[in-house]
């Protein structure tokens, strides 16, 4: 069989970003793993021994041939891409060819590999710049095994200046963790100084592996979102191949899968869990970093922020890898085009919908109470058509108020409990943010001993404001909602002390809500609930505070033990 390994012309290689891609043993795993990947593995075993300074990766992949492995490790050999034009078309997570050269100049590196029906397998040693010292044949299954051994030994200075071991295998474990996001179906079996360090179990979906990185979230605390997106404009509709298991792409069409923490359920203190990763690869993109954290503001409390994680399939012409050498910072093609999708996409997992009417406990007490409970059984609850009101995602109906505050509401699946106060709050703050709408108002509202940066503020938001005599001021209009209210000028001195216009209609949202503890009729309530569910971001109000408790019918019958069987007289 013919070698598909070649050295890349001299043209190709001065095209690629030039550096050191093994720096680290956390470097090594990536570069080996991605290798695997590339080569169709579904099971990936890593091996270290951090003090030995020893890493072994074995899959399940295709494997080499005697040939190819004679050529595996020579400068900018490679079997993923042949001309400069290939660097417009990376299908592959490898593609410089450089990694396993490296590996020659720092360590100690045997490759053990077998082709898929091949009869044969073989084991090959290699010196110093690549060059093949010893050939055997030996027994392997199908698949390659690769071991790097005393990495850095020619170099002590490089060992001294890196982290310790304990921090290098934080790193190695981190690696390992966003890798299998991008490639939910692989299964890993990890291991340290022998012993079984954690492993990953494969999953359908990123949403169903994310439990198991973060165990601290549950399957309820995520919503799932996978679109099919047209190409931009200038696309030349590339079609991806090596990522179709991954995001069960169906079409030429690019795609989007988006994991999202509902933010009434999860959020992180600092922003680590905002990912991205186009084609396979986790990358660093702040363009899209942020337009994640602003399609979550104003859903989170203040210093909270989301946890997301996006995935984009994309033709490859849309994408130059050529950045950086670890391929973690890419250009980008039609940013403004994938912000804008994302965004929507965003928009759509947060929404409330006959699909993802999930039921969400949010006191520990609650959740106790219900886990106590027996296990799920057999009762009646059975109504005449249960999928007819799951097509409408309006379809709560208003039952009853408690206590002129919370707004019982009964769904298909079970009863909600909605807040009035903040249900309005968030209806009246998306109304205020899609038109800002300042009326005059006659007579003037006059404020005292304003400061000069409060009168900026409020020309800042849009308020006509002018001296009216001394240390008096006459504000001229005001937000429409604020027209109303008797409160009209504490509402204006509130909004004279700073924020931005977002933080203006807040507050404005915030006064004109229907206050706790106002009584409301049927009517009213139901309006509201109509109204809430119509809202882009309805689970939490604009200060992040989550609006609505849902219990469902099957967490209540489990409660209740309604599959306990006493005795037909009881009518059980």
């Amino acid at each position: 069989m013919a070698s598909t390994i070649q050295a890349l012309p001299t043209e190709v290689v001065y095209l690629i970003t030039a550096g050191e891609v093994i720096d680290s043993l956390a470097s090594v795993v990536r570069e080996l793993v991605e290798n695997s990947l590339d080569a169709g593995a579904t099971r990936i075993v890593v091996s270290l021994w951090p003090q030995q300074w020893r890493i072994r990766v074995a899959d399940n992949g295709c494997g080499m041939n005697l040939d190819d492995l004679q050529q595996a490790a020579t400068a900018h050999s490679t079997s993923k891409i042949r001309s400069s034009a290939d660097l417009w078309k990376i299908n592959s997570l490898g593609f410089r060819g450089e990694a396993l050269h490296s590996l020659t100049t720092l360590a100690n590196l045997e490759i053990l590999s077998r082709t898929v029906g091949g009869k044969l397998g073989w084991r090959i040693s290699y010196g110093d710049g690549g060059e093949v010292v010893q050939v055997e044949v030996t027994a392997i299954a199908p698949g390659t095994v690769v071991t790097v051994s005393h990495l850095f030994g020619n170099c002590s200075s490089r060992r001294q200046g890196l982290p310790t071991a304990a921090q290098q295998m934080k790193a190695v474990q981190a690696t390992i963790h966003q890798i299998a996001l991008c490639h939910p179906h692989i299964t890993w079996q990890i291991s340290q100084n022998d012993r079984q360090w954690f492993t990953i179990c494969p999953a359908a979906t990123t949403g169903q592996l994310l439990p198991q990185i973060l165990p601290q979230v549950r399957q309820g605390d995520l919503q799932e979102v996978k679109l099919e997106l047209p190409n931009p404009p200038n696309s030349s509709l590339q079609t991806l191949h090596s990522y179709t298991d991954v995001i069960n792409r169906v079409s030429p069409n690019s795609s989007l899968n988006l994991v999202v923490g509902l933010p009434d359920r999860t959020h992180r203190h600092r922003p680590d869990w905002v990912r991205v990763a186009i084609n396979g690869r986790m990358v660093k993109t702040p363009e899209l970093e942020q337009t994640i954290l602003s399609a979550f503001h104003r859903t989170l409390p203040r210093d909270r922020y989301p946890i997301c994680f996006l995935h984009l399939a994309i033709s490859p012409d849309q994408i130059n890898w050529n950045r950086n050498p670890a391929k973690t910072e890419i250009y980008l093609n039609e940013i403004i085009y994938w912000q804008e999708q994302i965004t929507q996409a965003i928009n759509q997992a947060l929404s409330i919908s006959s699909n993802n009417l999930k039921e969400a406990v949010h006191t520990t007490r609650v959740s106790k109470l219900l886990k106590a409970a027996e296990a799920k059984g057999g009762y009646n609850f059975n109504p005449q058509n249960p999928n007819e009101d799951y097509k409408n995602p309006n379809s709560l109906k208003a039952v009853a108020q408690v206590s002129n505050t919370y707004i019982v509401a009964e769904h298909p699946g079970g009863m909600w409990l909605v807040e009035q106060h903040i249900a309005h709050e968030r209806v009246l703050y998306e109304q205020l943010c899609d038109n800002w709408q300042l009326v005059p108002v006659e007579p003037a509202i006059i404020l005292y001993q304003l400061s000069p940066a409060q009168v900026s503020q409020l020309q800042r938001i849009g308020l006509e404001i002018e001296p009216f005599g001394e240390q008096l001021w006459a504000v001229r209009n005001i937000p429409a909602p604020l027209q109303q209210r008797d409160d009209c000028a504490e509402a204006i001195l509130e909004l004279s002390w700073g924020g931005d216009l977002q933080t203006a209609q807040v507050a404005v949202a915030c006064r004109s809500a229907i206050r706790n503890g106002t009584p409301m009729n049927q009517q009213e309530m139901q309006t509201l609930l109509d109204n809430w569910q119509r809202t882009r971001n309805p689970r939490t109000c604009p200060h992040g505070r989550p609006i609505y408790l849902s219990l469902e019918e099957s967490a209540l019958a489990r409660f209740f033990r309604r599959n306990w069987v006493i005795g037909k007289s009881h009518g059980i």
